[in-house]
């Protein structure tokens, strides 16, 4: 009887009892509102596999898409102050910035400090340096350590002779680190223009969202701008413009289409054209006599 009891009956039960199904398996799209498979969606560069929604995508991610073979050598930011006001809010500023470097993607401890990561590699053979913008580390905000990550990719650029592209992705200026991080969009902008006048390509990437400071300084800056669809760019948000004007605003305002219909994006492309896009561009910026004649056929969504 207690071989029946002991093992018999738990190993019956453990047979037939109702598995849970881990809670990370599904997904759903904030536009359609469809479910997603989340193996399915990750392999597709989280981009909605039902109405091709593009969703944020961080650095560690987004890298490894980009270059030959996926083989990239990351920079370490340089050291900066980390609180430098002392800033408290509801919560002190450096814990912040602690519980924000805690979830940075794998826990690489090497992939990025703050909200910037900068990566140099091969792309379609040539050496690039790309500086990407991580939304999911205090909303992309730039603070110093961000302003110091651009003017580095910048200076990397130069001594590479190499071009330098930056995938946005940001609210704008760090308020915790008030007039300083404001001082970035000065900086920035300086470190951009020793790029062009080393005469190198300088091309953006605008992902969702691009605003504030980020978007008044460095990110609208570029030789070329692209933009992935459907991505808020600007600088204000469209409520605050709103209440500001007092009228409606025309439909799709900020999104990357409209930008487009007016001037302000060259190319809306699509996440998984991407890569095609912009080797094709820096083959036209860096070799312009060889590629002569060939024309841009730009991959657009």
């Amino acid at each position: 009887m207690n071989w029946l009891t002991n093992f018999v009956r738990p190993k019956l039960r453990a047979l037939v009892a109702r598995k849970e199904a881990p809670e990370n398996l599904w997904l759903k799209c904030p536009k359609c509102e469809q479910m997603l498979f989340m193996r399915d969606w990750e392999a597709n560069q989280e981009v909605c596999t039902h109405c091709d929604h593009h969703m944020r995508l961080r650095p560690m991610k987004r890298l490894p898409r980009l270059f030959d073979e996926g083989r990239y050598e990351l920079h370490p930011l340089p050291r900066v102050v980390q609180d430098p006001l002392k800033f408290r809010d509801t919560k002190r500023y450096d814990a912040r910035l602690k519980e924000a470097q805690s979830k940075v993607e794998g826990g690489k401890a090497d992939s990025s400090t703050d909200a910037l990561v900068v990566a140099s590699g091969p792309m379609g053979g040539r050496i690039v340096v790309v500086a990407a913008l991580d939304f999911g580390f205090m909303g992309g905000s730039m603070g110093t350590a961000v302003g110091e990550g651009v003017v580095m990719a910048a200076e990397l650029a130069v001594a590479r002779k190499a071009p330098l592209i930056v995938f946005s992705a940001s609210g704008g200026a760090r308020m915790q680190e008030g007039i300083l991080s404001l001082m970035q969009l000065t900086r920035t902008t300086i470190a951009v223009r020793k790029v062009k006048q080393a005469g190198l390509p300088y091309i953006v990437v605008l992902t969702d969202p691009t605003t504030g400071g980020v978007s008044a300084s460095f990110a609208m800056l570029g030789d070329i701008h692209l933009a992935e669809p459907d991505a808020i760019i600007g600088f204000a948000g469209p409520r605050v413009i709103q209440d500001t004007i007092r009228q409606e605003l025309p439909p799709g305002f900020q999104r990357s289409e409209y930008l487009l219909e007016h001037g302000m994006v060259d190319a809306v492309v699509h996440r998984h054209k991407l890569r095609e896009t912009l080797i094709r561009l820096i083959e036209l910026l860096m070799d312009p006599v060889v590629s002569e004649g060939r024309g841009l056929a730009v991959a657009v969504r």
